[in-house]
């Protein structure tokens, strides 16, 4: 069996200096939102200060995340430690999940049983965190795109930069028009949305985790790899996802009878197939002439182990 060497990765890489910045902005707006919550009897305020908060823990721990993901490959962990970021992605997200469905609780309460709201504090509560919520998510934009953790941590932000808006939309509702209930309903809006932004992440990481297999045309796989000269056929083949930017792939080829030299020079048009047409980066091939022949592509039950 010969591994190829790992294809090229590009790292987007996070500084710790806008992490702290990040952690620091959500702890100040939490404070500030707490009080401001409190003061003013707003659900939506109290509610975006407990995101605030579940934020500052996330950056915190996204940080540790990054920063223990890049570690590089050893004896004891082959793949290295980019998994920990997929773990604290999960994580991330079912807290946030869960926090929302508490607040969609306390909401439906509030909207039963309505509370007076002093609308002019609220206000101003609002427009000062969300000068930061919007702060905090620009630090994090850019990388929220190419690494599921900080995207987590991000839609942290985002989701708390919504939320301003919308207490900012409540208090001027509350103040000029004594709907109390718009502030129960804009928790509703916004915790709702929360968790329609979650649950693909949490999906996402939970089939990395399962080590379920990307979502590439495998039957065009196959056909691309049979029209290499003497490449009789393709089975037994295995892919999974070491995070969301690295695919592994490893699979048996059926070929002629070839000398060793030979045989390489196939290996490398395979790699080659794969990693600039699929994005795959790491594959490992087991050449064999006749055993498998036949075989399907992928082992799916029992009988194909028969």
């Amino acid at each position: 069996m010969l591994e190829l060497k790992e294809g090229i990765f590009m790292d987007h890489q996070t500084s710790g200096g806008r992490f702290f910045t990040v952690t620091l902005l959500n702890i100040i707006i939490t404070l500030f939102e707490l009080i401001g919550g409190l003061l003013s009897g707003s659900l939506a305020l109290l509610s975006d200060a407990f995101h605030n908060f579940g934020d500052a823990f996330s950056v915190i721990l996204s940080y540790v995340a990054n920063r223990i993901g890049k570690r590089s490959p050893n004896a004891a962990n082959t793949y290295g430690y980019r998994r920990i970021e997929i773990l604290t992605a999960l994580l991330n997200s079912v807290l946030l999940i869960a926090v929302s469905i508490f607040l969609l609780v306390e909401a439906i309460r509030r909207l039963i049983h309505p509370q007076n709201v002093a609308g002019g504090i609220m206000f101003w509560v609002a427009i000062i965190s969300f000068l930061a919520n919007t702060l905090a998510t620009l630090l994090l934009n850019r990388d929220s795109k190419h690494n599921l953790n900080i995207r987590a941590t991000y839609l942290h932000l985002l989701s708390d930069a919504l939320a301003s808006i919308g207490v900012i939309i409540s208090a001027s509702l509350i103040f000029f028009f004594k709907a109390n209930w718009i502030d129960p309903l804009m928790t509703l809006l916004v915790s709702g949305y929360i968790i329609y932004e979650s649950l693909p992440i949490v999906r996402q990481t939970f089939v990395i985790l399962m080590e379920g297999a990307p979502e590439i045309d495998f039957k065009q796989v196959e056909h691309d790899l049979l029209q290499i000269p003497h490449v009789k056929g393709v089975h037994h083949c295995h892919a999974w996802q070491i995070d969301e930017n690295q695919i592994v792939v490893s699979l048996h080829l059926n070929l002629e009878d070839l000398p060793l030299s030979q045989t390489e020079k196939i290996y490398a048009q395979v790699e080659k197939i794969l990693k600039t047409k699929y994005q795959i980066a790491h594959v490992t091939i087991q050449a064999e002439c006749d055993r498998g022949k036949g075989e399907k592509l992928f082992l799916t039950g029992q009988a194909d182990h028969q």
